[in-house]
């Protein structure tokens, strides 16, 4: 880490404010190349003119932070500045900084794994990192923060620690055997079968990123012109679709992102299924209508109110599909006259201002179904595959161990096991780790992170 790194924190296009990092020993270079500070405060804002030293030019205004080290994310001297977020002139800062000797353009991840190198973060939370930042739903947010605290971290020390002492427990049995003493074996049982359980309960907890981040699918349906892109555009509160009172006016299936308290969904608008379709158009788009409604994770049957004729036979096809169901265009009927027809977890909207929308019971109930609660017994829960494979490697070893006790209670045998048991769990938090495993940790992180 001689080398000094430089990356953008802040996605490339136009903004009000960038951000840039640097970190490494050519830090305080950098800050006399563009400001002429030479005794920078730590932790201290300053707002100055970042000089081209090639041309003397002002690339920009801006306010920039120094951290010392090892009082930063990285744990080396860093300087992070917060230029206009004009490409132009974060492309001009980047490439004045990397002109300079030793100091290159950061690789995929290269701060976080600086941070983890220099004893600023374990593995796992380096991992917690990534899923701060990727995370789409609330729960799986606030999970990472617990991850990135350090609760998975203290967990895994606990039953280091555990293992640990047990261990030299073994070996001092160890020491005893050779004199002939028959070892305690049934003092070590009790406390192999609690590590294995709170393992297990961990091991059973686990749900992958990949899972907690997925974005729930939510088709819309229904007969044309029942309602369907006045009622997404009600939800988004804005006119995201074409709206017209002329039927089949949706001919695809258009896809928006609406945010919901508990995390992002995909709401799908579809063409209008009939009975009988118009043309050779129609039926296409009615059979990709169908087609995506088999992905939705909810479908919701947007049924128009105001066609008493058509209700009892609509509902009937919604509740066999196991659909949610709408009733739209609540202003244009006498919901107390038909109300024996509706079943009662039946919505009713109204796209009119005049009148009161249930919108906001529509967005609970989607928040309601699509993001449960999680029923789990620990206070988080593990995202990763390779965390995952550690402590499966783990309670297997503690199974092999309570083999031996009852078919061969060898100490040296056991203690051996235990100590194998013990490395799966450090190698968790990264006290021991290999190079490829880092490697391919932080290769998926973004560049700047």
């Amino acid at each position: 880490m001689n080398q000094t790194i430089v990356a953008p924190m802040t996605v490339h296009g136009v903004s009000a404010i960038a951000a840039l990092r640097v970190s490494g020993p050519a830090v305080r270079q950098v800050l006399v190349t563009l400001f002429n500070n030479e005794n920078p405060i730590p932790r201290h804002a300053y707002y100055g003119n970042a000089v081209d030293p090639h041309t003397q030019k002002t690339i920009d205004s801006l306010l920039y932070l120094f951290f010392n080290s090892p009082h930063s994310y990285t744990g080396e001297d860093t300087l992070e500045l917060y230029p206009h977020g004009n490409p132009l002139i974060v492309r001009s800062l980047i490439n004045v900084i990397s002109s300079l000797p030793n100091v290159r353009i950061a690789e995929p991840g290269e701060f976080t794994e600086r941070a983890f190198l220099n004893g600023k973060l374990d593995l796992v939370q380096a991992e917690a990192v990534a899923d701060v930042i990727h995370s789409t739903t609330t729960s799986a947010l606030e999970n990472a923060r617990r991850l990135l605290r350090g609760k998975f971290s203290t967990r895994v020390h606990e039953l280091t620690e555990v293992i640990k002492d047990l261990s030299i427990r073994l070996e001092l049995d160890v020491d005893f055997a050779e004199e002939e003493v028959d070892p305690d074996t049934s003092s070590w049982r009790p406390k192999l079968e609690n590590l294995h359980q709170q393992i297990s309960r961990l091991i059973n907890d686990f749900q992958s990123a990949e899972t907690a981040n997925h974005l729930p699918l939510v088709v819309i349906y229904g007969a044309p012109n029942a309602g369907k892109s006045s009622l997404i555009n009600a939800l988004l509160e804005e006119e995201r679709l074409l709206v017209s009172s002329i039927p089949g006016t949706t001919r695809d299936f258009v896809e928006v992102r609406l945010l919901l308290s508990g995390g992002e969904i995909r709401l799908v608008d579809t063409a209008g299924i009939s009975d009988h379709a118009t043309d050779l158009l129609d039926s296409l788009s009615m059979e990709k209508s169908r087609k995506i409604l088999k992905d939705a994770d909810l479908k919701i049957c947007l049924i128009d109110g105001s066609k008493p004729e058509t209700l009892k036979d609509a509902i009937a096809q919604a509740q066999e599909e196991n659909a949610l169901i709408i009733i739209s265009k609540a202003d244009l009927f006498n919901a107390e006259e038909l109300k024996n027809e509706f079943p009662k977890k039946a919505l009713f909207t109204s796209t009119k201002e005049d009148v009161h929308l249930h919108l906001s019971n529509l967005k609970s109930l989607l928040n309601e179904k699509l993001f449960p609660p999680r029923q789990i017994e620990e206070s988080f829960w593990v995202t990763s595959e390779r965390q995952k494979n550690c402590l499966k490697e783990a309670k297997e070893g503690i199974e092999k161990t309570l083999v031996l006790i009852d078919q061969n209670p060898a100490v040296e045998l056991i203690a051996f096991e235990m100590q194998l048991v013990r490395r799966q769990l450090l190698s968790i938090t990264g006290e021991i780790s290999s190079e490829d495993i880092l490697q391919s940790i932080f290769s998926g992180f973004c560049i700047g992170k």
